[in-house]
């Protein structure tokens, strides 16, 4: 008989509970984030042409746009581990992350390699520099050959945050970005550092004279990113299959194909995957054809407050997955009550933190902007930089309120087993908004140049914001079953 739960019984405190959950989720989602960070400053090194944080950023972004359907996808596997879990059948979980991950991998073998190659059409039509492009080919291919790997910590990371164990994915973010700090280093730079790296370019520079290793450029950071990636991939994978585990979730045996998973997994995960994916090519569409549209020195601008944005919305992300972990396991137990009460205490959370964001976005802006503009480089074209970039944060400072509300009940709800609807909302904002609405303001107000597009991105933001609100309210994500019997 499944595990119910008895109303009389004594629950986590709220806070400790949701703590404990997303303190080490938040840690791990800007794990990811800092990866792509570090790339970014250690090509802002590279040399004083700003042309390379360009290029990396629209580079990692068109890969990541292809991949982002298979997270988006694979996102689901914690609502069934949670809710199994919540209703005393924790060991049905394995199934779904095995399976999971074989359907990752297919994506991979006939999806994402094949558009690799695809990437040099994809950036002679955006008519971007075709050094910048040439730079950005070689940093998303690279991302997009190594997306195997991605998939095991995707499917691995969500049975861990299901089963309330995120210390596990805390400790191979750490891990790997430490990794990917120095090798990419290495790999970038080689043994002839850049000065303004201090201390640091010496260290890696000897670790280069070492093994002999000539500077690769920005094709480095990306190698170095890969390699990272398989470390955060092995310390999950030892864990999953260890001696523990597996005598309490049986994780080893569950690794056959299984027909009856993988649909659980699609009916529930396409239209999460579609949400997450139409994000994220409407923001490519955004920063690679509305923003980049305007010449190099608004693509480098752009992806330095792109950047600050990501490291603003990544902990949102994890109290995200955490609300989805804690609505999955309450939902499990048949407590909508308490779900309802995670839910609103994980907004309330991300409102706290991306409203002090947004406060430090305003203040030290110009500072921010900054951080990532060599001191060789020409004066007057940093100051346009920082002055492009400080208008870009003012609108991402104008968003953060509705971003954190946004992401925490997207997770609530996925982890009830609400996708659909979000999910096809979600489609028909974002091309209304950020890319009609980008457009519109180009043509419309073209003296706001790239301006223009952050307004349309903030509006469509504040608007989804609303949409999931009002579905959340309504509660009909309190009759959705998830758990078989």
């Amino acid at each position: 008989m499944p595990q119910t739960h008895d109303p009389s019984s004594p629950h986590p405190h709220p806070l400790r509970e949701m703590l404990a959950i997303a303190g080490p989720t938040v840690a791990t989602m800007v794990s990811y984030t800092l990866m792509t960070f570090t790339d970014k400053w250690l090509c802002s090194h590279i040399g004083p042409d700003p042309i390379y944080v360009g290029a990396q950023g629209n580079g990692g972004l068109v890969a990541w746009v292809p991949i982002s359907l298979a997270h988006g996808f694979l996102n689901v596997v914690s609502t069934f581990v949670s809710q199994n879990q919540g209703a005393g059948k924790a060991e049905r979980g394995p199934a779904y992350v095995w399976n999971a991950m074989y359907m990752g991998w297919l994506y991979w073998l006939v999806f994402l390699l094949p558009i690799s190659f695809m990437l040099p059409l994809v950036f002679r039509l955006s008519e971007m520099d075709p050094r910048q492009a040439e730079m950005a080919t070689q940093y998303g291919q690279i991302l997009l050959w190594g997306a195997g790997i991605t998939m095991i910590v995707r499917s691995l990371g969500q049975f861990f945050f299901g089963m309330h164990k995120p210390g596990v994915m805390l400790a191979a973010g750490v891990s790997s970005n430490i990794f990917n700090l120095i090798v990419s280093a290495v790999l970038t730079f080689g043994h002839t550092p850049p000065e303004t790296l201090g201390a640091f370019g010496h260290f890696t520079g000897s670790i280069a004279k070492v093994f002999n290793i000539e500077a690769m450029g920005i094709t480095g950071s990306a190698i170095g990113t890969v390699l990272a990636t398989c470390i955060e991939a092995a310390i999950p994978a030892c864990v999953f299959l260890g001696k523990s585990m597996n005598a309490r979730y049986a994780t080893r045996a569950a690794w056959r194909i299984s027909r009856e998973h993988m649909v659980d997994v699609f009916k529930m995960g396409w239209p999460a995957g579609l949400m997450f994916a139409n994000e994220m090519i409407c923001w490519a569409l955004f920063m690679v054809y509305l923003v980049s549209h305007f010449g190099a020195e608004h693509a480098t601008a752009g992806w330095i407050a792109h950047q600050y944005m990501s490291l603003s919305f990544m902990p949102a992300v994890g109290l995200s997955v955490a609300a989805a972990a804690l609505v999955g396991k309450y939902q499990g137990m048949g407590r909508s009550d308490i779900a309802t009460h995670r839910a609103w205490l994980a907004v309330k959370i991300a409102l706290v933190y991306m409203g002090i964001c947004a406060i430090i976005f305003l203040i030290f802006r110009e500072q921010l902007i900054r951080a990532f503009v060599r001191d060789d480089t020409d004066p007057l074209q940093a100051e346009r930089l920082v002055a492009l970039g400080s208008k870009f944060l003012i609108a991402t400072a104008a968003f953060q309120l509705f971003d954190a509300a946004a992401m925490t009940i997207s997770g609530a709800l996925r982890g009830a087993g609400d996708t659909k609807v979000p999910g096809v909302a979600t489609v028909i904002l974002s091309w209304t908004i950020i890319v009609g609405g980008g457009f519109m303001m180009i043509h419309l107000f073209p003296s706001l140049q790239s301006v223009g597009p952050w307004i349309a991105a903030a509006t469509y933001i504040a608007v989804l914001c609303l949409f999931l609100l009002f579905r959340f309210l309504a509660g009909h994500w309190k009759d959705i079953k998830v758990v078989k019997d």
